[in-house]
C-alpha cells in the first residue's frame, strides 16, 4: 500500500474528526447483493478474496479480540470453508484476509470480523473492509470506509494512477444498493505495492 501519508490521514489520526458515525458492520451486507450486480449487469466476477484492515494496538484486551477474531474464523473455516490469514504491511496496518469462492461466504466472515471488534470495544481500530472484483483486463474495488460510513469504488490502473471514468459508472450502477460516499474527495486509494496485486498483498 503505498502513499502512507494520504492513508494514514485517511485512515489514521484526521479520520477521527471527519468521521460521521461510530463502525457499523452491518453496513456490509449491502455486498452481499452488490456483487451480483457488479457480475450481471457490469461483467465483473469477485477475485475469490476480500480483506479487513484495522490498526493495532499494544494492549492486552486488543491481542485479546484479534484472538477472538481467529477462533470465529477459524470455525467459520470448519463450516463455509472460507480460508484465512493474517497480514501486516508496510507500513503497520493489520489485515485479515479472507479465501473463498462463495461472495456471500465472504462478505459473512468479514462482518463476523468486524463485529467481533465492535462488541470487543475496539471498533475505532476498523480502518476498512475491501471487496476485490475482476473482468479480464482491470480489477475493481469498493471499499467501506468504518470512519465514514460508506462505500466507494477504487479502480487502479497500475501502482499509482487510477481510472476514475470506471469509478463513476461503478458509482451511478450501485449507489441504489450500497450507501456509497458522495463527497468524492473521501474516495481515498488503496495503492497495490506493485501493478496486478491487490490492496491487501
Amino acid at each position: 500500500m503505498g502513499l502512507f501519508e494520504t492513508i494514514r490521514s485517511v485512515f489514521g489520526t484526521n479520520a477521527e474528526s471527519d468521521a460521521t458515525r461510530e463502525a457499523d458492520p452491518e453496513d456490509l451486507f449491502g455486498m452481499s447483493t452488490a456483487y451480483m450486480t457488479m457480475e450481471a449487469d457490469l461483467g465483473y466476477d469477485h477475485v475469490g478474496e476480500a480483506a479487513l484492515c484495522f490498526s493495532g494496538v499494544d494492549s492486552t484486551a486488543f491481542a485479546d479480540a484479534v484472538d477472538d477474531v481467529e477462533a470465529i474464523l477459524d470455525a467459520g473455516e470448519a463450516e463455509t470453508g472460507t480460508g484465512f490469514h493474517q497480514h501486516e504491511d508496510d507500513h503497520g496496518y493489520r489485515w485479515f484476509v479472507l479465501e473463498d469462492d462463495d461472495p456471500e461466504d465472504l462478505v459473512t466472515s468479514v462482518h463476523f470480523a468486524a463485529d467481533t471488534f465492535v462488541e470487543a470495544g475496539f471498533g475505532s481500530r476498523l480502518l476498512a473492509a475491501v471487496f476485490g472484483f475482476e473482468t479480464t483486463d482491470r480489477c475493481a474495488y469498493w471499499i467501506y470506509s468504518f470512519r465514514r460510513g460508506a462505500y466507494y469504488p477504487f479502480v487502479p490502473t497500475g501502482s499509482s494512477d487510477r481510472d476514475e471514468r470506471v469509478e463513476f459508472k461503478l458509482r451511478s450502477v450501485l449507489e441504489s444498493e450500497l450507501d456509497v460516499e458522495d463527497d468524492e474527495s473521501y474516495w481515498y486509494p488503496l495503492w497495490p505495492d506493485a501493478s496486478g496485486d491487490h490492496p491487501w498483498e
